[in-house]
């Protein structure tokens, strides 16, 4: 009896093994990463969100087999990027820690010493939004008020205290985000009492063309600017130490580290990986020199022995 029933039990059991090998309810993991969709990233209004959202595209394609689309240029920056992300429509992004701080999680800036904050800021967003952040880039690109240099010779300024008696005379123009958040324009104009002739909405990537235009005289500029390598444009000190910092990192979805497996080591690799003069130099690259933010972003890599030619 035992002999008979023997073709049935294999037949029975080579029906399984055919079911499992075609896939089944197997849930999609790094055993089937073909079934995987895209990993999506999201980048801001700016060419150094350009080259870092290449950055990471190369790298993770390099180190795994999982493919990546970037978006572009998200108008609105964080306060429209947050909410795609809470909904699923984007993986990840390159975010800045004082800008998770104050504009996501509403708390006041300063409040807490760069390391405790990176920690409250993956806690925080992890209970919030089951997100967190991974690696600390290296650079810090924190605000800086810029003016033109005939402007600054005209009325002697060097200091942003100076600007405050000749405000008046000046038109700010500001990327939207930084005129609504809570540690942009409203913080900058009641610290130093500045009150311009007009404040004008200037995407973030033509700002400098703005000054160059006359639209405007003054705007906020960031520590890792190409443009701040100019001759015609002067930087003011911040004399009375208002800007705290904006360390870079990935925000991702947890959902996301889950269902790509190696994707976290794979970011981990960003861990001090750029310099202030680092970031500037490849911004100059792409916005002086001309050059495709893709073919930046992948020399650089290959230059710290990430990914090959």
């Amino acid at each position: 009896m035992f002999k008979k029933r023997l073709p049935a039990l294999v037949m029975a059991l080579l029906m399984v093994l055919s079911l499992a090998a075609c896939g089944g309810d197997k849930p999609q993991n790094a055993d089937n990463k073909e079934n995987l969709e895209p990993i999506k990233i999201a980048t801001k209004q700016m060419t150094e969100q350009y080259i870092l959202g290449e950055l990471l595209k190369a790298l993770i394609e390099e180190k795994t087999d999982y493919t990546v689309e970037i978006t572009k240029g998200i108008q609105g920056g964080t306060s429209n990027i947050q909410p795609a992300m809470e909904k699923g429509e984007f993986d990840l992004y390159p975010e800045y820690t004082s800008t998770g701080w104050v504009v996501v999680l509403k708390h006041e800036k300063g409040s807490l010493s760069d390391d405790e904050m990176f920690e409250a800021l993956k806690k925080e967003y992890t209970e919030n939004y089951d997100m967190t952040w991974v690696s600390l880039y290296g650079f810090n690109n924190t605000y800086a008020l810029v003016c033109r240099k005939d402007t600054a010779d005209q009325y002697n300024l060097k200091t942003t205290s100076e600007m405050a008696a000749v405000s008046e005379n000046l038109v700010f123009g500001a990327n939207p985000d930084y005129i609504e958040r809570q540690d942009g324009y409203g913080i900058l104009k009641e610290t130093y009492n500045l009150n311009f002739k007009d404040v004008k909405d200037i995407d973030i990537g033509l700002k400098y063309q703005a000054m160059d235009s006359g639209d405007i005289d003054v705007t906020n500029g960031y520590t890792t600017d190409a443009q701040l390598s100019r001759d015609d444009v002067v930087v003011l000190e911040d004399d009375k130490h208002l800007q705290v910092n904006y360390f870079c990192s990935t925000v991702v979805r947890n959902e996301t580290l889950k269902e790509y497996a190696g994707l976290e080591e794979v970011l981990e690799l960003m861990e001090g990986l750029i310099s202030d003069k680092e970031m500037a130099t490849m911004n100059y690259a792409v916005e002086v020199d001309g050059k495709d933010e893709a073919e930046v972003a992948k020399a650089f890599l290959v230059s710290k022995g990430l990914i090959t030619e």
